[in-house]
C-alpha cells in the first residue's frame, strides 16, 4: 500500500540536519570471565556482549527461577507468604549453601523465599519446589515449561537449586532474560533481592553479592558458583531512570565477579540512556479520512516507545510517519493506519504501528458518493 511520510515530532526535526553526526562509543568492556551480557532491563537492548549463546553451569543462578515460580505461584492466588512448609528429609539432608531448616518443622513460604534469595539455600528451594509441585522433579518440569515460555530456548533445568548435574545449563542471554522478568513481572517480591543479611534459626547468613555492599544503585540479584560454573553473578543497578542487568559467568573468584560486573555497569551507566520517545495515546499527527462523519482521524502510538540510546543523541534520531495513501471509513480505534521509524545514523532503531486513536464512523450515502468522485478525480490527475 502507497504511503506518505512525515517527519514526526518537533524535538526530532533537528536530526534532517545532523543526519551525518556520527555518535561514537569507546569500544566495550573484555572481562576475564567465559560469557557476559549487558542489557537495558526496560528495552532490552543488548549493549555488550560476549558467548551470551554458549551453555554453560548456572550454579545457584538456577535459583532465579525458582524464586521466579514462587512469586508467580503466589500472584496467581495458589500460595501465600504465611502459608506453612512442611520440611522433609530431602530438603534438610540436602548439602551446599543453606538456610538451615530442620526436619519434620514448618517454615512460612515468606522465610523459605529469603532463604532462596538472601542465603541461596538449597533447603529452602527444595522445600518451596516440594510445596509447590508435590515433589522436586514435579517442579523441574515447571522450570522448564516457564524458561520455554520466556523464551530461554538454551536452558534445561534438572533440579531447583543449581546441585551440579549432567545436563543441567543455561546461557548468559537467558539468564538476562529470567532477571528481566524477575525485575518486570512480580516488582512486589523484587525487594528481597536488595536485602543484604537475612536470619533463621539463629543463624546471620550475608547475602553473597558484593556489590549491595559496594553500589547504593545495585539491588539484586543472584550470585552462583561452583568448582565448574566457576563464580557467576546477575546483577541490576538503577541510576537516574535507567535500570541495566549485568549477567558474568565463569570467573575466578568472588571478588573477581564483582569487579567484572561492576565494570559492565559502569560502561553501561556512562555511555547510554533509557529514552522515552513517544506514550501511548498521544497524538502525534491528524491525518485525512474520505468517507466518514470526521473529516480526520488522531494517530499515535498502542504501546509507550522507549528506545536505549548513546548518551547525547537525543538530537541525531530521525523519526518519521509513513501513512496510508488513502483511508477510508469506517475506521476503528487501535486500526493501523501506517507505521513509525526512527532511525540513529542510519541504523533503524524502531519500527513500529501508527494505529487510529479513535474511530471514524461512516459518512452517509450521499456523503460517501461525493467523497468517491473526489478521490476518482484526484487520482486521475494525479492530485493529493
Amino acid at each position: 500500500m502507497v504511503k506518505r511520510f512525515f517527519l514526526a515530532a518537533a524535538f526530532l526535526l533537528a536530526a534532517v540536519s545532523v543526519q551525518a553526526q556520527q555518535v561514537l562509543i569507546p569500544a566495550t568492556p573484555k572481562l576475564s570471565a567465559t560469557a557476559y551480557l549487558l542489557v537495558d532491563a526496560v528495552t532490552g537492548e543488548v549493549l555488550v556482549e560476549h558467548n551470551a549463546d554458549t551453555q554453560v553451569e548456572p550454579a545457584s543462578l538456577t535459583k532465579l527461577m525458582t524464586g521466579y515460580i514462587v512469586s508467580s505461584e503466589i500472584a496467581q492466588g495458589r500460595l501465600g507468604l504465611n502459608d506453612m512448609v512442611n520440611i522433609s528429609v530431602k530438603a534438610w539432608r540436602k548439602g551446599g549453601s543453606k538456610m538451615f531448616v530442620q526436619e519434620g518443622t514448618q517454615v512460612s513460604v515468606e522465610d523459605l523465599l529469603r532463604g532462596v534469595i538472601i542465603q541461596s539455600g538449597n533447603d529452602a528451594s527444595i522445600a518451596l519446589a516440594e510445596h509447590v509441585a508435590g515433589s522436586e522433579e514435579a517442579f523441574v518440569d515447571i522450570m522448564n515449561q516457564k524458561a520455554a515460555l520466556l523464551g530461554m530456548h538454551n536452558t534445561v533445568f534438572k533440579n531447583s537449586t543449581g546441585w551440579p548435574a549432567e545436563g543441567h545449563l543455561t546461557t548468559a542471554r537467558d539468564q538476562a532474560i529470567i532477571a528481566r522478568a524477575v525485575i518486570n513481572d512480580y516488582p512486589e517480591h523484587y525487594g528481597k533481592y536488595s536485602e543484604k543479611y537475612f536470619s533463621y534459626n539463629g543463624i546471620n547468613q550475608a547475602n553473597r553479592n558484593l556489590l549491595l555492599y559496594r553500589d547504593p544503585s545495585v539491588d539484586g540479584l543472584k550470585t552462583g558458583s561452583t568448582d565448574a560454573a566457576g563464580y557467576c553473578l546477575v546483577a541490576s543497578a538503577k541510576r537516574d531512570g535507567m535500570r541495566l542487568i549485568a549477567v558474568v559467568m565463569g570467573t575466578a573468584s568472588e571478588a573477581a565477579r564483582a569487579t567484572e560486573t561492576q565494570q559492565l555497569l559502569s560502561y553501561g551507566f556512562r555511555y547510554y540512556q533509557t529514552q522515552p520517545v513517544y506514550t501511548a495515546g498521544e497524538e502525534l499527527r491528524r491525518t485525512r479520512v474520505w468517507a466518514g462523519q470526521s473529516d480526520d482521524v488522531a494517530l499515535g502510538v498502542a504501546d509507550d516507545l522507549v528506545l536505549t540510546i548513546p548518551r547525547g543523541s537525543q538530537g541525531a534520531l530521525e523519526a518519521k510517519m509513513h501513512i496510508d495513501e488513502t483511508i477510508k471509513a469506517p475506521v476503528t480505534q487501535g486500526q493501523e493506519l501506517g507505521n513509525l521509524t526512527i532511525d540513529l545514523n542510519g541504523e533503524r532503531l524502531a519500527d513500529v504501528p501508527l494505529v487510529a486513536m479513535e474511530e471514524v464512523e461512516q459518512a452517509g450515502f450521499f456523503a460517501r458518493l461525493w467523497s468517491n468522485i473526489k478521490l476518482f478525480f484526484m487520482g486521475l490527475f494525479g492530485l493529493s
